[in-house]
């Protein structure tokens, strides 16, 4: 293994996880990021002017096939796998009295199953590297909004991050959950404006990512919750 350390972050083409890769390609690290849309991935390449250091990889992050080729991949290309960032999610911005059901079954999977897949595929590497896990949740997996069935995926990926910890703190795996409020990404698309008041940026997110990861050796950062100034709940 090289002694440059090696991240996989799954959702990496655009928002909070396109912008932990550019910190993390600054800070030394190797970095695949993965997305379904081959388009946004190559934007975002070109982006950061397509370094020896990126890989970037198509993929769905609710199949396991997809994750364990993103997972062999990125081994194969950098020799090690120190971190995974679970970041891939989407919201279907309705409610589970007055939704549209046809959504839901994606978005559970991606927000739920995914993290889930990314950890079985990536835990012989981190175990290896003594690694890290980070799952990108929410604030709504911790404060309960009318309706929410997104909210909901994200109590899951809240209690997925404390259950993995209790299993893989042992191997010498650390396992931190970012929970964001409001952050100004593509995440907003679906309601076709951004919600009012100030809200936080993706870098400002990336950055709490990067300083769980650098936590220096023995550490474990567990929650870090997140919200812009003025947003109440």
């Amino acid at each position: 293994m090289t002694d440059s350390p090696a991240a996989l972050i799954t959702g990496g083409g655009s928002g909070i996880g396109a912008a932990v890769a550019r910190r993390l390609l600054d800070a030394g690290h190797r970095v695949a990021v993965t997305g379904r849309g081959e388009e946004r991935l190559r934007r975002f390449a070109d982006e950061v002017g397509r370094p020896g250091e990126l890989l970037t990889l198509v993929g769905d992050s609710a199949r396991y096939e997809d994750v364990r080729a993103a997972v062999d991949t990125t081994l194969k290309a950098f020799g090690r796998l120190d971190t995974v960032v679970a970041n891939a999610g989407f919201a279907t911005h309705d409610s589970v009295a007055q939704g549209d059901p046809a959504g839901w079954p994606e978005m559970v999977l991606t927000n739920v199953l995914g993290p889930a897949l990314l950890i079985r595929a990536s835990i012989d590497a981190l175990k290896e590297s003594r690694g890290r896990i980070v799952l990108v949740g929410s604030v709504a997996g911790f404060v309960p909004t009318p309706g929410n069935l997104y909210g909901a995926t994200k109590w899951a990926v809240t209690g997925l991050a404390e259950n993995t910890r209790r299993e893989v703190t042992a191997w010498g795996v650390g396992v931190t959950l970012i929970a964001p409020g409001r952050v100004e990404t593509p995440f907003w698309d679906g309601l076709g404006s951004l919600p009012p008041g100030h809200l936080l940026t993706a870098d400002q997110i990336a950055d709490s990512v990067v300083w769980a990861v650098r936590q220096p050796e023995g550490v474990d950062v567990n929650t870090v919750v997140v919200r812009p100034l003025g947003q109440p709940n």
